[in-house]
């Protein structure tokens, strides 16, 4: 099978294809890493490469395995790479920052021992911000993250990196993370799907704080619904050691899902609530929501209904929450650092800011934000008793500059945080609900000279706990859209970089 074809090749297919030993483990591995080789020095999604021969040298000793066999799981021989948050065993884990540089765990966090014990072969990590602060990855260590669309343009994040190495088929299937969109954004920019699970769902281990931090949770990402949901399978599932973590059984997740004309008969009758901008709450930048609307049109053709919805709390004081839970939550974490002079002046400022406003807030102020959390799950678990899913845009702008660290302006509108900008992610976020980012086409950027064809997002949201039917649906969209769902970016049309 030729390389571009084999890259091209969805993540459950190529399992398929190896299993049945009609590919080798070794020919996959090449591919990758020519693919790597050709465009990583210049995009920088993938970053402390294990060495060639290394890597060559685990895919022998895969498909040996198999010849005798015995495989190890659904991603035998399967090239990963690991968002550079999660701690991996033997390999430098930097988390984007210059305190980090050098780090080199002991020991894999859960989701990617259960990546490791499935089968795959990782061979590096995936770019991100600074401790995975902000939609734009970038960081001192590394660089930034071009986006393929566009490479003078951002590639979104946090789980950046892993994006456009799923853009650009570095790799088949990939591992990300969101508090505040950052499995959603980097899909949206770079047309492909990311899935954040319902809260406790993936379990995340090792963690310093097990029963507080209810804001962040690994996922997967991909270019096909059935690889999301086969990798969420394996993410997934109760740990002891995290009593938050879902007891609910997940086997159900690794099942295939609907496809053809059973996928779009799967949205029959279903409703779905369209809350676009929150009645112009949301900064949205011009052509955002038009094209969210226009891709969610295909559910009607399938059945269903699209409506305009209204969640009955204020938005305002919901993002007052956010910011005094979010800041609590990230200060743990970077406070060590940032009380250290000589460590502080290499942090960059978003991340002192977010430790300096936690430090100005009392145990009230707390436990205040998380009761206006509490009042807004309940009104957003009614919406439910109306509609089987809502859905918002994944982002409030198109991909800004590369340059930019982030958009201070959204039309007229000022952003007065560095995340205001994704305002938008918070209600999954807050609501611990699975929510899914659906490739939504294409449009050009405000104020741009020359016409860009730039990737943007509609995020699809379930009830908590409801990951399956968010997956049904998802698969129901890509088919809808099959035509032009797995678009490339034009550099891999042979344009130039």
């Amino acid at each position: 099978m030729p390389d571009t074809e084999l890259l091209e090749t969805s993540a459950l297919e190529l399992s398929a294809l190896l299993h049945a030993r009609k590919v080798s483990c070794l020919e996959v591995m090449r591919a990758c890493l020519a693919r790597v080789d050709a465009f990583n020095p210049f995009f920088n999604a993938i970053v402390s490469l294990r060495p060639h021969d290394t890597l060559l040298a685990e895919a022998s000793a895969h498909d040996t395995l198999l010849a005798q066999g015995r495989s190890l799981g659904w991603l035998h021989g399967i090239p990963q790479a690991i968002k550079d948050l999660a701690p991996v065993r033997g390999l430098r884990s930097t988390k984007g920052s210059p305190l980090l540089a050098t780090h080199i765990p002991t020991d894999d966090a859960l989701v990617v021992r259960r990546m490791r014990e499935a089968g795959a072969i990782l061979i590096g990590k995936t770019n991100t911000p600074e401790f995975g602060l902000g939609s734009h990855t970038f960081n001192p260590v590394f660089g930034p993250t071009r986006n393929p669309w566009d490479p003078l343009r951002s590639a979104g994040g946090s789980s950046g990196g892993a994006a456009v190495a799923l853009a650009l088929r570095m790799l088949a299937v990939a591992d990300g993370s969101d508090m505040g969109g950052s499995l959603r954004n980097p899909a949206a920019w770079n047309h492909v799907f990311g899935l954040r699970p319902s809260q406790g769902r993936v379990p995340k281990l090792p963690a310093s704080d097990l029963f507080f931090g209810q804001l962040g949770t690994e996922g997967p990402m991909g270019r096909h619904v059935a690889d999301l949901a086969r990798l969420l399978a394996t993410q997934a599932g109760h740990h002891p050691k995290a009593p938050l973590s879902l007891a609910e059984d997940v086997r159900d997740l690794a099942l295939p899902l609907p496809s053809g004309p059973q996928a779009c008969e799967a949205m029959r009758g279903k409703r779905i609530g369209w809350l676009a901008d929150l009645d112009g709450h949301l900064a949205t930048e011009k052509g955002i929501l038009g094209a969210c609307e226009r891709a969610l049109r295909c559910f009607h053709d399938m059945g269903a209904t699209v409506e305009s919805a209204r969640i009955a709390f204020d938005p305002e004081a919901l993002w007052q929450a956010w910011l005094c839970l979010r800041q609590s939550t990230v200060a743990m974490e970077i406070l060590p650092y940032a009380q250290n002079p000589a460590q502080r002046q290499l942090l960059k400022p978003e991340a002192c800011w977010e430790v300096d406003e936690a430090l100005k807030r009392s145990a009230i102020d707390v436990m205040q934000a998380s009761a206006v959390r509490s009042a807004f799950f309940y009104a957003w678990l009614a919406a439910f008793d109306c509609w089987d899913f809502l859905a918002l845009p994944s982002t409030q702008v198109f991909p800004f500059d590369l340059a930019e660290t982030w958009p201070r302006r959204i039309g007229a509108r000022s952003m007065d945080t560095y995340h205001r900008w994704m305002e938008v992610s918070i209600y999954a976020t807050l609501s611990g609900s699975p929510a899914i980012s659906l490739p939504a086409g294409f449009g050009a950027a405000p104020k741009t000279e020359a016409p860009i064809d730039l990737p943007i997002g509609v995020q699809l949201i379930a009830a908590p706990r409801c990951d399956r039917a968010l997956l049904e649906a998802a698969q129901s969209y890509a088919h809808a859209h099959a035509a032009w769902i797995h678009r490339k970016p034009p550099v891999l049309h042979g344009k130039d970089r």
